[in-house]
Order: C-alpha cells, then structure tokens, then sequence
C-alpha cells in the first residue's frame, strides 16, 4: 500500500518537504460538468441569465481560483503558475455546461489541485450565476484526467 505523503510517523498532518526535489515542468487537466434543464442551457448560451455572462465569469472564476489553492486546500504549497486555461462548453447532451481546466508550472510539487479546484469553481459560479432559473442543477463528475512531470511521472484516467 503507498504510504500517504501528507502523514507523519504518528499519523499527524503535516505539509510536504519539497525542498530537495528538483523543479521540472508539471501539468494537469481536470473536468466537470453542470447539469441542467434544456431552458437554462438556452439562457445561459444566449447571454440573457439575470446576472450576465455566466461563461465569461466561470471561466475567469476558474482562473482566479486555481491562483488560491493553497489558501483553500490545507496542506498545499502556493505554487507559482505558468499557464491556466478554463474552457467552458455548452453540451448539448447532457444538456449544461462541460468545464475542462489545465494548469502548468515549472516546479516542486504537481498542479492537480489547482486544475481540480479551477473545475469546482468554475461550477459552483455557473450554478450561482443560473440559481435563479434553475435551483435543480448538478455539478458532477469532477476528476483530474491528466497529469505530467514529476517523479510519478505521466498519469491519466481510464
């Protein structure tokens, strides 16, 4: 079984020294998805939601709060970025909103957090923002897709 990064020997949490491992480039995408009624797809896509541009500010939402992940994750390091990207797509399917997020840097630690917080973010605003035309959406299926560099190496989801 791997042993948990974030445990000391007594079980206590403690930040991770990352001190003496070497800075490389590091990035993961992540995904999630608001679900909702066909109308509020229509709503939002036409840009008449009472409070704006709801893929606008989702996307800049995302941006924004993968920058604070170390103030909203206990543990994480506060990571200096290179790149993020959040992509907001209507789906017609499901019907709602498809969130992708990738987040680069040139580091110690990885950036999976901070795509997957990115994710979260952006949801939670497309839901504040369409609340009131829609109280019966779901956010789901957050998850990290992808990530690179690091001494784990590449990894991504089946």
């Amino acid at each position: 079984m791997t042993r948990l990064t974030h445990l000391d020997s007594t079980g206590a949490a403690r930040m991770v020294d990352v001190s003496d491992k070497p800075s490389t480039t590091r990035e993961a995408l992540a995904e999630g998805q608001v679900v909702m009624a066909p109308e509020t797809l229509a709503l939002i896509q036409s840009g008449n939601a009472k409070k704006g541009d709801v893929l606008g500010v989702a996307r800049i939402a995302g941006i924004m709060a993968s920058k604070r992940t170390h103030e909203l994750i206990p543990l994480c390091h506060p990571l200096m970025l290179s790149k993020v990207e959040v992509e907001v797509t209507p789906d017609e399917a499901l019907p709602g909103l498809h969130v992708v997020a990738r987040v680069k840097t040139a580091g110690q630690t990885g950036v999976e957090m901070e795509a997957l917080t990115a994710v979260s973010v952006a949801c939670l605003t497309i839901y504040d923002m369409a609340k009131a035309a829609d109280r019966g959406m779901r956010i789901e299926n957050i998850r990290l897709l992808e990530k690179s560099g690091g001494r784990s190496g590449d990894w991504r989801a089946a």
